[in-house]
């Protein structure tokens, strides 16, 4: 029960707990136009922003939404 109490004391000073996030702004907006282009994957999309693979799923709720407009084009056509 103390740590509880002394966490909630930290609270009404205005002290957050936890890991800083690195998921600001600026990287979810990057994150958000680059997701729309067929040659570029999640995963060197967060290597380009210095972040793991997971903030963009984490941080961006319409993720897949914008990839469906990176399906490449030859995928895109039906089959013969």
């Amino acid at each position: 029960m103390l740590t509880n109490e002394g966490l909630a004391a930290a609270r009404e000073r205005g002290r957050v707990g936890g890991r800083p996030s690195v998921a600001t702004e600026e990287v979810i907006r990057a994150a958000r136009d680059l997701l729309p282009d067929p040659g570029r994957s999640i995963t060197s999309i967060a290597k380009l922003l210095g972040v793991s693979p997971g903030t963009p799923y984490n941080h961006i709720s319409d993720l897949r939404e914008l990839r469906v407009g990176a399906v490449p084009r030859q995928l895109d056509a039906p089959a013969k």
